[in-house]
């Protein structure tokens, strides 16, 4: 088995691995959208109307997305972490199963929906506190029904959004947005830069759960690939870097990391 041989490994995961905790992903296993492309950052910030609409679906959506818990996939990840088989985790994926899960490893690559920050004073707020504010703004959207959409957006009435009452920062009353990496914009260097140390400083890339479709993703494939370092996936469908990985399994991530997990730890001193 690849993983048994020592060295370091880093494990790149992206949507897939969170879809048995309940969240809905973009793409099908032929890599084309599900749902409608999401709002770009540029667009969020200049356009009274886009933050509107992306908070109203927001307020919908966290009611879902903050009810999801680790699934076996993360809790198989961070036992192959406890037992020293994997030594960094890039997560594209905004939702923090993976340090629900006791992941101490982990970076997120696009940031949390769990933190909110403020673009005028650059206050880091919590989610949580902003769902209770707008549900005083907003007291007759309580019963509305909605569909939960990826990445704690939902599918809402258009006639509901235009009446739907946004918050500004408590400190300072700049404008809100959620702290991750929205289409459109760039992933923070020194992050890129740390996670590339960690992929280049590796003897294998795990992917799972990823299409790749996106470059922030893709490029740690490519620059592993350039630089002679295998490259492992474990996804159901198509994925960007089919042509550059060394061993594709095309499968769901549960089923395969189990296996994966049981075969190492036979083998492994270190378990407890």
């Amino acid at each position: 088995m690849i993983l048994q041989n020592g060295g370091p490994v880093t494990v790149l995961t992206g949507a897939g691995i969170s879809a048995m905790s309940g969240l809905p992903i973009y793409r099908d296993a032929a890599g084309n959208w599900i749902h409608k492309q999401p709002v770009q950052g540029p667009k969020f910030r200049s356009c009274d109307a886009t933050r509107q609409r992306y908070w109203c679906r927001s307020y919908f959506g966290w009611q879902a997305f903050s009810k999801a818990r680790p699934n076996s996939s993360h809790h198989d990840l961070v036992t192959l972490e406890r037992n020293k088989l994997i030594n960094h985790v890039i997560t594209q994926n905004v939702d923090g199963l993976h340090q629900s899960a006791g992941s101490k490893i982990t970076i997120a690559l696009h940031g949390s929906l769990s933190e909110v920050i403020c673009l005028s004073c650059g206050d880091v707020s919590s989610r949580s506190d902003l769902q209770t504010r707008l549900t005083v703004n907003n007291p007759e959207f309580l019963k509305i029904d909605f569909k939960a959409a990826p990445d704690g957006d939902a599918i809402v009435d258009d006639h509901h959004i235009e009446k739907f009452n946004i918050v500004d920062c408590s400190k300072c009353r700049g404008v809100l947005q959620p702290h991750v990496v929205f289409y459109g914009d760039n992933v923070p260097k020194q992050r890129v830069s740390l996670c590339m140390d960690h992929v280049l400083n590796s003897r294998m890339l795990l992917c799972i759960g990823t299409s790749l479709m996106v470059f922030s993703g893709y490029r740690f494939c490519k620059a592993a690939n350039e630089a002679g370092i295998p490259v492992v996936m474990i996804n159901n469908g198509v994925t960007r870097a089919d042509d550059i990985t060394t061993l594709k399994i095309n499968d769901q991530a549960a089923g395969v990391l189990a296996q994966l997990k049981t075969h190492l730890l036979r083998a492994s001193p270190v378990y407890s």
